[in-house]
């Protein structure tokens, strides 16, 4: 009998997640369990959800190796559930009844694994083990994938057909360096090692960055009780309506003691600095020949279709995109490279590729920061998410729904006090018909994140 063809998937986070879920569609489907790869999924942590598995570390984890999450306490999601759902899980099969547009960090940790837990994909999964290295034998056309199993300490090496590398790209920090931070006499840190606003109640606060988490760690520290937060960027402001007690500043020049000095001459005392600055593309574990280096873009270069490694194909990588969609992308992704290892999907030449590559990065280059401030992106990667859903059988549902949900959601965010108060706001499901019924606390006012309480309201007295 030939060789049976063999998948590893490096990552148990949501992107790697969606690509085990991809093959338990097909086999629920009723795909040959002959023709089925054998899969095996290596996780570092010691359960699945990637950065959405929150622990309270820093720095290194038990193991001595670097903690993955950027997770904080006290996050909710920051964009509509209905632009994260499944098309083929919905909030409603999984809890039953509508729930409010933003949930709590908890409740979608729930939600993502809730769906692999129905889908039986977890013994897959070996967790506690991280990945070494890989690479690829010519003569044999055989990937080679040093594993660790961390409790064990031990080192395993296994041949494989493809690998998938979905290990993210938001775990390891960019760590800008502005004059003087040496001699601050306050507290230093990275978004990434950002864990409980309430540990800034009463500081004076500067967040550097125009990221979407320079912007809800600022309002989280103003929603728990900072005397004051600044947000320093290279770009121009946000266009909120912030509240009293948050500013918007040029670029840091340099700092002198705790006194911060910008770009346009102006001065302010911190106490705190949180560098919201951006990831690092990052695997330590690849050779440069296999090596994605890129910038956070809508469209990394040397990827066919954003997924496969044009020098190598039978090199997957998963949700390496800077992103407005999440899970519906990871879940277009997967399906696509799903659809490819199973023959379904017959790969073009490398110079085909290239040319279908092509004019997607020169509209991204050509974008002007008005087009980046009017949304492009998000049209970008809906036509992009809908180019990979109509080659493959994943359920289909209005992509450009969705976009009109994403554009709605960031003009409630500009208008009057409306970035203290979007998430106060309700969207219909745009697989189900469902409308979102209103949380029954005012977020700025709800300090209780829990699952019980998103879910089934206030404990009574």
């Amino acid at each position: 009998m030939p060789e049976k063809c063999r998948v590893a998937v490096l990552g148990a986070g949501a992107s790697g997640l969606a690509q085990l879920r991809a093959f338990e569609a097909a086999r629920r489907a009723g795909i040959p369990a002959d023709t089925l790869p054998d899969v095996v999924c290596y996780e570092k942590q010691s359960d699945w959800g990637g950065i959405w598995n929150y622990t309270w570390r820093t720095g290194l984890d038990e193991f001595g190796e670097p903690v993955h999450s950027s997770m904080y306490r006290y996050l909710w999601s920051n964009a509509p559930k209905e632009c994260l759902e499944f098309a083929d899980y919905t909030f409603l099969e999984h809890f039953g009844k509508a729930l409010p547009s933003f949930p709590p960090r908890v409740v979608l940790w729930d939600y993502i694994t809730g769906r692999l837990k129905k889908s039986d994909v977890r013994k897959y999964i070996c967790f506690c083990t991280v990945v070494r290295w890989v690479e690829f034998d010519e003569e044999r056309q055989k990937f080679r994938v040093t594993v660790k199993d961390l409790k064990g300490d031990v080192t395993r090496t296994e041949e494989f057909d493809w690998v998938v590398v979905a290990t993210g790209h938001f775990s390891v920090p960019h760590f800008p360096v502005y004059p003087g931070m040496d001699k601050f006499p306050g507290r230093i840190l990275h978004s990434h090692d950002f864990r409980d606003a309430a540990e800034f109640a009463g500081k004076n606060v500067m967040v550097i960055g125009r990221s979407y988490s320079a912007e809800d760690i600022a309002v989280q520290c103003h929603k728990y009780g900072a005397a004051s937060v600044i947000i320093s960027s290279r770009r121009g402001p946000f266009g909120f309506d912030w509240p009293p007690g948050i500013t918007e500043r040029p670029l840091l020049r340099e700092l002198q003691g705790k006194t911060a000095h910008f770009r346009d001459g102006s001065t302010a005392e911190v106490d705190v600095i949180i560098l919201a600055t951006g990831f690092q593309h990052h695997f330590p574990f690849l050779p440069d020949t296999l090596r994605l280096q890129t910038a956070n873009l809508f469209y990394p270069p040397n990827l066919y279709k954003g997924i496969f490694w044009n020098n190598n194909p039978r090199l997957i990588y998963l949700g390496m995109q800077d992103q407005c969609f999440t899970f519906p992308l990871f879940d277009a992704q997967a399906w696509y490279a799903r659809d490819v290892i199973l023959g379904r999907i017959t790969l073009p030449g490398r110079e085909e590729r290239g040319r279908d590559a092509a004019p997607w990065r020169e509209r991204e280059a050509a974008w002007t920061p008005a087009q980046k401030d009017e949304g492009i992106m998000i049209h970008f990667q809906g036509e992009y998410v809908q180019d990979l859903l109509d080659a493959t059988d994943y359920p289909k549902f209005d992509v450009q729904a969705m976009v009109r949900t994403f554009e709605d959601w960031e003009h409630q965010k500009v208008g009057k006090g409306g970035i203290l108060t979007y998430r106060d706001k309700a969207y219909k499901s745009l697989i189900t018909g469902c409308m979102a019924p209103e949380h029954h606390t005012k977020w700025m006012e709800e300090r209780d994140d829990s699952f019980d309480n998103f879910i089934h309201g206030p404990a009574k007295n």
